[in-house]
């Protein structure tokens, strides 16, 4: 880590930092932990894609944080933008129009595929997938939903249930109406497959299957992240999402995309279903759309699912809807994106540094048993023996292990996104060349940690 710069973190800072610390052990209760044991990370600073720690560390966030802060941190065009939306109009009614939330769904909407032409704004991902999927059983007038193992939509009650990976485990209800399938993930084929187009068969034989056996008349909508994300940002092989749109089509079922994490330039196009081709009834969005500056999400809506709601009411709605200091951001983040070139950037971060330096590390460190991803999303999977593929950690929890490659990572100034027995690099997408090839650096010299556990 580098020394306290006191010219950029003040020692007034850290005394903050730490003031701030005593404040959240005593009374903040924190999500997806255990409370007494944990022991947080303090965050006194953040600038383009550096944060700096309670001590006055400067640490390259290669996380994004959630891998939603797509245009680094203190963005001046975002911050503005806040700050003259707050001299204006703080909240209003979602009933009345603003010009921010219109402005917003204007630019959305000229970038989302086909007639995804209308939207409706949310406070986040999870409470889009909720009214994605009422949308879905209202238009169909269906109730089951289908949704793949190994996915993450939210952690509402509904978003929970949908949900395949282990977070739904203690709060699984089969009221809730969703039922899982096995995902297309050819690292780790459920279906045998040796290749792309045996793992896209397979898997879209196994979901007809699924369709069939549950009743086709009884399902209002197919589910899927487009790219799953915290689940280990696999691609679905060629072929595969078209057919999942062709599925949908034939037995009247709307096709969500969940777009949450993986849209708004993540992979390198405004939405990574531009990757394969096809189009949703609904999408949800949230993360990018503003960086995470001020909480927003949403759905984009078809026009045939508009037309449903034309003239009957949609029962559902919420007080901060179209928020406009979340939208005012929203604006000001797409139209930075363009001018800057951001989504063209993150392709060719992916394209020219991510990928081949990953391969190479799959090549030299004997504990990498997979590396993939597009755009600035990507991943690295961490094995103790390659032939058999057995995880550094275990399906659901961590390890000793990858605790310690995180805990090298860290001392060596770099803040990464790990999950399981993966390592994702998921930088801004603006994030400069040179430093993402120093944090790229710091995980090749820290893999140095779980290629001693090989057991190969």
């Amino acid at each position: 880590m580098t020394a306290i710069d006191e010219t950029t973190v003040s020692q007034d800072l850290i005394d903050e930092g730490k003031r701030a610390y005593e404040l959240d052990r005593a009374h903040v209760f924190h999500s997806w932990q255990a409370q007494g044991k944990f022991n947080p990370m303090t965050i006194i600073k953040s600038e383009g894609s550096y944060v700096w720690d309670g001590e006055g560390n400067r640490l390259i966030d290669l996380s994004s944080q959630l891998v939603n802060t797509n245009i680094g941190h203190q963005h001046p065009k975002v911050v503005a933008a806040i700050q003259e939306q707050a001299a204006k109009i703080c909240t209003i009614n979602p009933a009345h129009v603003n010009a921010a939330r219109s402005e917003a769904a204007r630019l959305i909407t000229e970038r989302t595929p086909g007639d995804l032409n209308h939207v409706f704004f949310t406070n986040g991902g999870a409470d889009a997938v909720e009214h994605a999927v009422r949308m879905a059983r209202l238009h169909t007038g269906r109730q089951k939903v289908l949704s793949a193992y190994r996915g993450y939509h939210g952690g509402t009650q509904l978003a929970i249930n949908i949900t395949g990976d282990p977070r739904r485990f203690e709060n699984d209800y089969s009221s809730e109406g969703t039922v899982h399938f096995m995902p297309a993930y050819l690292y780790r084929s459920y279906f045998g497959a040796t290749t792309e187009a045996e793992e896209t068969e397979r898997a879209l034989r196994h979901l007809e299957d699924m369709i069939t056996l549950e009743g086709a008349q009884n399902i209002a909508a197919i589910i899927l992240e487009t790219i799953p994300g915290t689940a280990g940002i696999y691609a679905p092989p060629a072929g595969y999402l078209e057919g999942v749109r062709e599925l949908a089509t034939k037995y009247g079922i709307i096709y969500i995309a969940d777009e949450v994490m993986a849209g708004f330039g993540r992979t390198g196009k405004w939405f990574a279903v531009e990757n394969f081709n096809v189009t949703p009834d609904l999408m949800t969005f949230a993360k990018g759309v503003n960086s995470g500056y001020v909480p927003l999400g949403g759905v984009a809506i078809s026009d045939a699912i508009f037309e449903t709601f034309r003239d009957r009411p949609y029962q559902g709605g919420l007080t901060y809807s179209g928020h406009p200091l979340a939208t005012a951001a929203s604006v000001a983040t797409i139209e930075a994106m363009a001018e800057e070139g951001t989504v063209e950037n993150a392709e060719r971060l992916g394209r020219e540094i991510i990928g081949p330096r990953l391969a190479e590390l799959k090549e030299k460190h004997p504990s990498v048993g997979d590396v993939r991803g597009l755009g600035a999303f990507w991943a690295i999977e961490l094995v103790k023996n390659r032939s058999t593929k057995e995880p550094m950690a275990a399906y659901g929890g961590s390890s000793p292990e990858m605790n310690e490659l995180v805990a090298a990572i860290k001392a060596r100034g770099v803040l990464p996104f790990n999950n399981f027995n993966r390592i994702h690099v998921v930088p801004a997408l603006n994030i400069p060349d040179e430093v993402l090839i120093q944090a790229l650096d710091v995980i090749d010299e820290a893999l140095a940690v779980t290629d001693a556990y090989v057991t190969e």
